[in-house]
């Protein structure tokens, strides 16, 4: 399993693909458990709004979060660069062409 990841990756060190996995639970866990208190703080609960739409917020809200945290943890583990271009992916599936160019300018 680690070989296909690695060759899907293109990064050749077992050390490196540990190191992403870890980025990516990390990033994972940490994205969802920011995004409840945040909907807090702006005064959306389950309680105040339809369930659905909570819900609905609480993804919409993950999915920044998410992005931000993966690069600021992913660089914090010395993987700049393979994050950067994940996210830039990510992005341009998203059709948000503007961010990933952004991005660009950034890395």
């Amino acid at each position: 399993m680690l070989k296909k990841l690695k060759q899907r990756w293109n990064i050749t060190s077992n050390y490196q693909a540990i190191i992403i996995l870890i980025v990516f639970a990390i990033t994972g866990s940490l994205s969802a458990y920011l995004s409840k208190p945040f909907l807090s703080f702006l005064g959306i609960t389950k309680g105040t709004v339809n369930i659905y739409l909570y819900y609905f917020l609480y993804i919409f809200l993950v999915l920044p979060i998410y992005k931000v945290l993966l690069f600021i943890i992913g660089s914090i583990f010395g993987q700049q660069v393979f994050f950067a271009n994940f996210i830039k992916k990510m992005l341009l599936r998203m059709k948000l062409n503007f961010i990933a160019k952004a991005l660009d300018k950034f890395c």
